[in-house]
């Protein structure tokens, strides 16, 4: 029985000038990035390659627009795709990997066959997708309403490459939600069905790494995260490392709907699920893979097993004010539409939940969380 599959070699270099030269980052390189990672890090260094920012087609969560948008103007033949960004700039990278990529639609319903003809180099600039280690590019269907994943092995990374520098620069707001997404990663990979003692190695050191962080973070106030970034980028890598093997599940699936419609950025509409997914696993089975993951989540807490969730509210709260769904606009009849959309397209995350979710359940989550 298969235990563990990392695919990319994974590096980590101290600074992005270590990591240009070694990787050699030059002619026939394509690299896709924002300019205000790129300016700052890499733009003294006059590097040859051909650069594209990502922002400059559109803000916000990766769409199937944005990316055709980009791949329409990239011009040349390129033996590397570099990608240096969040986990919208990652996503979008791994499509123009392949070898045909439009449109993207019927990418996604499996009618362009996926080849891959390119070198695929991730470097992630957050510390929440974990998305160098996993062969998913999730992007927002606009015509749908909703998001939705592609996962084949063509689009795993080469490489993999951890610079914890780039993250010096990232705001605290985009620190937190990123890091909010890996420790979600790390506990819906966890409790997945297709979870083994291996994948939980590096989910639960995850879980420890960015729990005590967040401790440390809470108590000294939001400078005291820059002396912890490359833990939390490490977390990262590990909670990916999980959730690509492990898969993610309900969490993931209820909030798509949400940032889809209501352009709510991804680990703030993960947060805002959280929760109530996992306090409906405890109504329907409270022994088992939950009840080991809550006993190691209150040790770290130094609370009682049966606080453990509120507990770990207040403390993501000091890191993220949790908003209820109507604060975003959401009305009581997108819950009946999130619920349709879940039902309908989420399919491949479903499968991963602890415990089966059916669509009643699904529509009280939501309705829990209004």
């Amino acid at each position: 029985m298969k235990q563990l599959m990392i695919r990319p070699v994974i590096y980590k270099y101290a600074t992005a000038k270590e990591f240009a030269q070694e990787f050699q980052l030059g002619k026939g390189d394509l690299v896709i990035t924002n300019e205000y990672i790129y300016k700052p890090y890499f733009g003294s260094m006059n590097l040859a390659c051909d650069v594209v920012f990502q922002e400059k087609y559109g803000e916000g969560e990766p769409t199937d627009k944005m990316a055709e948008a980009i791949y329409r103007d990239i011009n040349g033949a390129y033996k590397r795709v570099i990608a240096i960004g969040g986990g919208t700039v990652i996503d979008i990278s791994k499509l123009f990997a392949l070898k045909d990529v439009l449109p993207i639609e019927d990418l996604y319903d499996g009618k362009i066959p996926v080849e891959k003809n390119k070198e695929l180099i991730l470097v992630p600039t957050t510390c929440g997708t974990g998305s160098e280690v996993t062969n998913i590019a999730i992007l927002a269907l606009l015509n749908r309403g909703t998001k939705k994943g592609l996962a084949t092995d063509e689009m795993y990374a080469d490489s993999a490459v951890l610079v914890p520098e780039l993250l010096s620069g990232l705001p605290f707001k985009f620190f937190a939600t990123s890091s909010i997404d890996a420790l979600i990663h790390a506990i819906e990979s966890s409790l997945s069905p297709k979870g083994n003692g291996t994948t939980r190695m590096f989910g639960y050191r995850a879980i420890e790494m960015i729990l005590n962080g967040y401790k440390i973070i809470a108590e000294n106030g939001p400078d005291a995260r820059i002396p912890l970034l490359d833990d939390f980028l490490t977390a990262s890598n590990y909670a990916g490392i999980a959730f690509g093997n492990a898969g993610c599940a309900a969490v993931h699936a209820l909030s798509y709907p949400l940032g889809a419609t209501y352009h709510v950025p991804h680990g703030e509409a993960n947060y805002a699920m959280f929760l109530g997914v996992m306090n409906a696993y405890m109504e329907l089975k409270s022994d088992g893979e939950i009840e080991k993951l809550n006993k190691f989540i209150a040790n770290i807490l130094k609370c009682d097993v049966t606080d453990v969730y509120s507990e770990l509210e207040r403390l993501l709260n000091s890191i993220l004010h949790k908003k209820a769904l109507h604060e975003y606009g959401v009305s009581e009849q997108d819950l009946l539409t999130f619920t349709e959309s879940v039902m309908e397209n989420q399919g491949r995350l479903m499968a991963n939940n602890f415990v089966e979710l059916d669509k009643e359940r699904v529509y009280q989550i939501y309705k829990s969380l209004f």
